[in-house]
């Protein structure tokens, strides 16, 4: 056997290198530069595992498979070696550890993750190859403790050392684990080789320089559990225990001398944590004055911001110099001071802008805010300002009334700022979320007391400023009590009685005093445009629709919206929504309709109301854009429901929508209203199978279908059931009252939308009819009646006798219509040809050409006024003059439009539709 693959000791090797032959030097010399090889990346291989550097494990693991194919001719020849089986089955069970733990694999790095999960599908497809090999060395594994206790007895009884055991084979050990020769490296832990880097290095060489043994004794071989295990004898372990029982006696007779000393050492008992002691503030006997204090004060604010600093601890010291300051009666003037500076660091406790405070801190900071306000409010002759310079501050208890640098209205807008991240990063459906908004109250409590005080105390510009936070609180509240009063109810208890007198204004009252103090006051265009987009919107909120439509329109806000900061378009795309619901909500359609039909028509209302992004557009940002996007989110319980605004936008279009298309059913001009009402149409109308409406817009897709046939009942049964009500209708504050209304606009149009469709298959239809028809009264019936004819919607005339109405027929012919739609085309051909000669002869949309010369479509429009309504009624003008017009004229005037421009062909054409347009009667 080679020198290579020696398994034996040097005694071995000795007496069978004189009955095989040593193979040449060169040989020789090969075989020990493979062997350091693969012994350098095995071991390469070990310590990338103890580090978990998997990157390190994959790339050495390839260079391992490529030098083990190097040595192929040995291998063949000699075996696989006993130690690269071993370093196999360690990595493959080392590998399916780190697999398994869950936490460990998330706390990786992507390329140490991504080498993990490559390296383990290599090596369990690599070591398919030597599965008998892995499995008998993992039974031999199994039992070697057994030969490990056999082991170290016979070192015992012979006193020989572990060096010594490696030259030496018992017979009896080579009985009890003959295969444990080929896999086992010993009972030398990892410890022993960390230990003895000079010992394991003789082992090694002494087992590269002894000689080969037979194959004929192979089956004979020695344990290599007694080859490779390196034994203490158990005198060494008696000794250490010996010395461990005397360690523990000294110790505990130091501590029953030292219980009585002070200061001396304290036996600390396993798991609970040494309490340190706080770093004292002064030294002992230092006389606490202002100078001392205020001196401390700026030692401490030095280290804020530097690397290292241990924020929460910076907290504590200020919190103790605080205490410190009040114990030795300082004056209020100083304790101000650091007030000041602990809301501070509490705002600095997190560096990331956009993290939010956590719970703890959060409390500090109110409890902070609402002591630095008492002290306020206790000390009138306190002067604080962010005008103070430092120099000049007044700490000390004198005459003179204390001067503080600081801004109270600074600090309070920065806790409503971190309220806002609060529950902008809570999960709304959570009890937390609930718990946190409850600190709400608290919030408007302490703008509150800050209203009072700035409003004896503060500047103009600081009093609107506060208006407006205390306005952003209120705004999107409905005030449920003051509707309630509204509509004479009272309490049902004395109790809620009482509660409902002794409160204070109502909130309309409160935001029309705020919101005017800063129209007269404010100088900011920004403040003003927010407090006028909240009182619009807390006045639609509210059914003042009105109020809210005239301040809109005086403000003259869409006109510029555009150039104002994402923040206030926000809040303007609010407004516009909760306009449109209140003028819903009123019966006003087409306001509703109006106001809502930017938002509904880009598809993008979530994100354009700062709700939510869309995920379509996630790639259109990177990720700090992204981040910016997430701080306008507005909280969720300042939501609007997206699912009530689609539906009053598609109840608001079906209404208006319906009714014009039965209008103008033949119009080939025909314009849409809604765009995506009838994106919704068609996607109903390509359902290969109509089943029972589930959604909300299947919904109204289905009550539009039976609007279009003028069944307004069953429409009604579509747009008002027991699902609608309980996603859509109930959410208004008068459910009943819109429900109603509803019906009744439902009426009205399917009255509309009959007439439309049918009034060619009647002569005359009694207006009692359709009273009973639509359940509606005879007055209302002739009101809509009216309003179609004074509107030249509808040709008829009303017979007051007989309360009935007389259709007019006015059918045009089909060889008129072709007529028509003929007369069409071609005045797209002569604007046509007209461009295409302008632009030849360069004078096409000249400035010095501007008016001088009239379009030739408008030519033809105006000698050609034959006006279509789609309730087959028809009037002709022609040529300016009402009644039928001469082909000679019709001629003259197309013939003088096209006598410059147009080709000889096209002439003709319209000398041929001259005389059947003017045949229309």
């Amino acid at each position: 056997m080679s020198r290579f693959f020696a398994t034996g000791s040097d005694s071995e090797s000795e007496e069978s290198s004189s009955a095989d032959e040593i193979t040449p030097k060169a040989t020789g010399t090969t075989f020990n530069k493979q062997f350091e090889e693969l012994t350098n990346i095995i071991k390469t291989i070990r310590n990338a595992m103890k580090i978990r550097d998997m990157s390190k494990c994959l790339e050495e693991f390839e260079q391992l498979y490529r030098a083990f194919l190097k040595s192929k001719t040995i291998v063949d020849k000699e075996g696989v070696p006993q130690f690269y089986i071993r370093l196999l089955a360690d990595l493959e069970d080392y590998l399916n550890q780190l697999w398994e733990d869950k936490e460990g694999k998330k706390k990786m790095n992507k390329n140490n993750a991504k080498a993990l999960s490559t390296l383990r599908q290599k090596i369990r497809k690599y070591n398919k190859d030597f599965e008998t090999e892995i499995s008998s060395y993992k039974e031999v594994l199994n039992c070697s403790p057994n030969v490990i206790s056999s082991s170290s007895k016979s070192d015992d009884d012979e006193g020989v050392t572990a060096k010594s055991l490696m030259k030496k084979k018992p017979q009896e050990e080579e009985k009890k684990a003959p295969e444990a020769s080929k896999f086992l490296k010993g009972a030398a832990d990892e410890e022993s080789e960390s230990e003895g880097d000079e010992e394991s290095e003789d082992w090694g060489s002494d087992s590269v320089d002894s000689g080969g043994e037979s194959e004929d004794n192979e089956g004979e071989a020695a344990s290599l559990a007694v080859v490779f295990l390196k034994k203490y004898p158990e005198r060494k372990k008696d000794d250490r225990r010996k010395r461990h029982k005397k360690m523990e006696q000294v110790d505990e007779e130091a501590d029953e001398e030292g219980e009585g000393e002070e200061g001396g050492w304290e036996k600390v008992k396993g798991g609970v944590p040494l309490v340190k002691e706080k770093p004292k503030m002064f030294a002992k006997g230092t006389e606490i004055n202002n100078a001392v204090v205020i001196k401390k004060l700026n030692e401490i604010l030095q280290a804020r911001g530097k690397k290292g600093t241990d924020r929460s601890a910076q907290i504590e010291l200020l919190h103790a110099l605080a205490g410190i300051s009040n114990e030795n009666n300082l004056g209020e003037g100083i304790l101000v001071k650091i007030k000041f500076n602990i809301i501070a660091s509490l705002y600095d406790y997190n560096t990331n802008l956009a993290a939010f405070m956590k719970a703890e801190m959060w409390k500090k900071c109110l409890e902070c805010i609402d002591e630095l306000l008492d002290i306020l409010f206790e000390n009138s002759n306190m002067f604080i300002g962010e005008n103070i310079a430092e120099d000049s501050e007044n700490l000390a208890i004198s005459d003179q009334p204390f001067r503080v640098r600081g801004c109270i209205l600074t600090l309070v807008e920065r806790m409503d700022e971190e309220f806002t991240k609060i529950m902008q990063n809570t999960d709304p459906h959570s009890q937390e979320y609930v718990d946190n908004l409850k600190d709400e109250g608290r919030v408007c409590g302490i703008i509150d007391r800050l209203l009072q005080y700035l409003e004896s105390k503060g500047s103009t510009e600081e009093v609107c400023r506060v208006y407006l936070r205390r306005i952003m609180h209120t705004y999107y509240k409905f005030d449920y009590k003051a509707h309630r009063r509204s509509l004479g109810l009272q309490g049902e208890t004395k109790s809620e009685q009482d509660q409902e007198e002794s409160e204070g204004e109502d909130s309309a009252i409160i935001m029309d005093r705020l919101c005017k103090f800063i129209y007269a006051k404010d100088r900011t265009d920004r403040i003003r445009t927010c407090a006028i987009l909240c009182h619009i919107y807390h006045h639609a909120l509210h059914s003042r629709w009105y109020q809210a439509r005239d301040l809109m329109l005086m403000s003259h806000l869409q006109d510029n919206i555009q150039h104002a900061d994402p923040p206030v378009q926000i809040l303007y795309n609010r407004t516009m929504v909760q306009l449109g619901i209140c003028a819903f909500r009123r019966g006003m359609i087409k306001d509703a309709h109006n106001a809502l039909l930017d938002i509904q028509s880009s598809g993008r209302a979530k994100e354009l109301l700062g709700q939510g992004l869309l995920m379509r557009n996630m790639q259109e940002r990177n990720a700090e854009q992204e981040k910016i996007e997430k701080r306008r989110q507005v909280p969720f319980h300042m939501h609007i429901n997206l699912e009530l605004l689609e539906c009053v936008y598609l109840v608001s279009a079906m209404l208006l929508e319906i009714p014009y298309m039965a209008a103008h059913e033949f119009d080939a001009r025909r314009r849409m209203i809604s765009k995506q009402f009838h994106h919704q149409l068609r996607v109903g109308e390509r359902q290969p199978l109509l089943g029972p409406p589930e959604s909300m817009r299947e919904h109204v897709v289905a009550a539009s279908k039976a609007m279009k046939m003028g069944d307004w009942k069953t429409c009604h049964s579509f747009i008002i059931n027991e699902k609608m009500n309980s996603k859509v209708w109930d959410l208004f504050p008068e459910a009943q009252r819109v429900r109603e209304m509803l019906v009744r606009k439902i009426q009205e149009e399917s009255l509309r939308t009959y007439l439309f469709t049918y009034s060619s298959v009647y002569d005359s239809i009694s207006m009692e009819t359709l009273s009973e028809m639509f359940e509606l009264e005879l007055p209302t019936v002739h009101s809509i009646i009216s309003k179609m004819i004074i509107n030249e919607e509808l040709m008829a005339s009303l017979d007051q006798p007989t309360q009935t109405v007389v259709m007019h027929r006015t059918e045009p012919t089909s060889l008129q219509n072709m007529t028509l739609q003929l007369a069409e085309k071609l005045g797209g051909l002569v604007e046509n040809n007209e461009r295409v000669f302008d632009l030849k002869q360069g004078v096409y949309g000249g400035y010095f050409n501007r008016g001088t010369r009239t379009r030739p479509r408008n030519l033809i429009k105006d000698h050609f006024q034959i006006k279509i309504n789609s309730d087959r009624g028809h009037s002709v003008n022609a040529g300016g003059y009402t009644g039928c017009a001469t082909a000679q004229n019709s001629c003259y005037h197309i013939g003088h439009i096209t006598s410059r421009s147009m080709s000889k062909y096209n002439r003709i054409l319209l000398y041929f539709v001259a005389p059947l347009a003017s045949g229309v009667e």
